[in-house]
């Protein structure tokens, strides 16, 4: 289920969730591990899928992906909330900023930039509302 919402949600929102300039509104998503470790190979799995749809390659469908993949695991060890969201943001502003260095030919510290400030408005700006909404409705989850 989770991997076909994060699949599904950077698909239906392609113009937004690809290239130097992203907010991939599906990695507000990556807050879900802090609940449960079940929620990380969905959100690799959806990040695969989203990657192959996105047209960058084998770079980023193997890199990217494995991004996603060590970003939610960071997450399911950290217990402040406030600091959920900052794996995805660092990680993938690093992995996906090379990447679209290597693909495209951006300058790296530029893409870097970029994809980190969009994984801040999504992760943050998103992720982090979800979380405490989440967390205050925890008792349905059990």
């Amino acid at each position: 289920m989770i991997a076909a919402l994060y699949a599904g949600l950077t698909i239906l929102l392609a113009p937004i969730s690809y290239g130097m300039i992203q907010i991939r509104v599906a990695e507000m998503l990556m807050v879900l591990p802090f609940f449960t470790a079940a929620a990380v190979p969905g959100l690799f799995v959806g990040c695969l899928v989203a990657n192959i749809y996105g047209g960058y390659g084998l770079p980023d469908i193997v890199f990217g992906s494995l991004a996603t993949l060590a970003a939610a695991f960071l997450v399911t060890k950290i217990k402040n909330r406030y600091l959920v969201p900052l794996p995805p943001v660092v990680i993938n502003a690093l992995v996906v900023g090379m990447v679209l260095h290597l693909v495209l030919g951006l300058p790296f510290f530029l893409a870097a930039a970029w994809v980190g400030l969009g994984q801040l408005l999504a992760c943050y700006g998103l992720g982090l509302p979800l979380l405490l909404i989440l967390e205050k409705q925890r008792h349905l989850f059990k």
